[in-house]
């Protein structure tokens, strides 16, 4: 599956952090682990902290599919709202995803100081805004719920935006818990970690086969090596659709742009995340070099070809959209890429086990915060491969 453009920022900037072998020999293992991205290097550290024996193995050099080319905003707020996921899951299910994605990002700020690296990882608060009156009478009522739960946020209206941001936006909620990281950088810091204590990392090495069994799973690479396991967990990403036969991601192409290094270090108020209401959103964060980066201007179709020919054209947008609302930066963009992007119908990742693939756990963390939704899949399945009862693994569940 193609996934991005050949230059996203990430991998230009840092290029291959760390090499890793390709496998050369049949191997067994209590658990495989497909994929070596955000998601499948958490689950790696999880399993490798849990004392469980592991193969981490990817078809791509580490971190070279989707990672790479992540915009790494960690965000407690779900793409959908909480007053309209609540009419999907119920209003309990609902607000405990928030809470818990609020939990993650704690849990990811305590693995970067854990391990002691930089990784681009500080805290943000999240400015959500309405793009429009319509959206803004929706703001109040989600406000009010949030509160309800205990979320630290407050309600602008939009003399206070334009007063402390200086554009104009009809309302909007200012959110205390948020942050950012450098997504391809923390993926290799992961495996460094796991790879130390236990689990063995390969990469370059296709799955071009995979057998299920009454009590273990058989990998075969194309090169014709066997990997036996007890368990497997899907940890591909995007490409992780392709092991179902219900289809559950709906497929869509993005598109983002970083600037030159500005010489400013406060580019707007405490350089906070900034997302909107429109469907599709743009969004915007600095980066520790002190750039700005903005993403948006979604096209619903998964085809890399037209999706790369737009690259340009796309990129031109959202410069234009960043200088309506911050027309005294002088933004000159340094890189551009494209990518694919996949979104669940109520916006929760999928996380668990499904019938028709025995000893197999999907860990599918997508949406606008899908490295916060790849932590609580490396734990809800931590939790199940060592027999310890995860009350909310049943939220985000195959069967909800």
């Amino acid at each position: 599956m193609d996934l991005r453009t050949e230059e996203p920022f990430w991998l230009m900037r840092s290029g291959i952090i760390q090499s890793f072998p390709s496998i050369k020999k049949s191997a067994s293992t209590e658990v495989v682990i497909l994929g070596g991205g955000i998601t499948g290097s958490l689950i790696a550290y999880y399993l490798a902290k849990a004392g469980i024996s592991a193969i981490l193995i990817d078809k791509r050099k580490i971190g070279m599919g989707s990672t790479c080319a992540s915009t790494a905003l960690l965000q407690y707020e779900i793409d959908t709202p909480l007053q309209e996921l609540q009419e999907y899951v119920g209003f309990e299910n609902a607000a405990r995803s928030y809470q818990l994605c609020i939990e993650a990002i704690a849990k990811i700020e305590k693995i970067v100081k854990e391990l002691n690296v930089e990784v681009g990882f500080s805290e943000r608060k999240s400015f959500y805004y309405a793009s429009n009156k319509s959206d803004a009478k929706e703001l109040p009522k989600e406000y009010e719920l949030r509160k309800q739960i205990g979320i630290d946020l407050e309600y602008w209206e939009e003399e206070e935006i334009k007063n402390k941001f200086g554009f104009s936006a009809p309302a909007a909620l200012m959110s205390k818990d948020g942050a950012q990281i450098d997504a391809y950088s923390f993926t290799h810091h992961l495996l460094d970690f796991a790879q130390k204590n236990g689990v063995q990392v390969f990469d370059d090495s296709e799955v071009t086969e995979i057998k299920h069994h009454k009590s273990s799973v058989e990998l075969t690479t194309k090169y014709g090596l066997k990997i036996d396991a007890k368990k497997l967990i899907i940890a591909s990403g995007y490409e992780s659709q392709q092991f179902l036969s219900k289809k559950v991601v709906q497929f869509n192409s993005s598109f983002a742009i970083v600037s030159e290094p500005f010489e400013q270090k406060e580019l707007w108020l405490d350089n906070c995340l900034i997302w909107e209401t429109a469907r599709p959103y743009l969004y915007l964060r600095t980066t520790d070099d002190n750039r700005v980066l903005i993403g948006g201007k979604d096209e619903e179709f998964y085809n890399p070809k037209k999706r790369d020919a737009l690259n340009d054209k796309k990129a031109m947008q959202l410069e234009k959209e960043f200088d309506k609302l911050f027309p005294d930066l002088l933004f000159r963009t340094d890189f551009k890429w494209a990518g694919t992007f996949a979104e669940t119908k109520d916006g929760l990742p999928y996380i668990g086990a499904v019938d028709e693939r025995p000893n197999t756990y999907f860990a599918m963390g997508f949406g606008g915060n899908g490295i916060v939704f790849s932590l609580l899949a490396a734990e809800i399945i931590r939790d199940e491969l060592t027999g310890k009862q995860n009350n909310d693994a049943k939220i985000f569940g195959f069967d909800r």
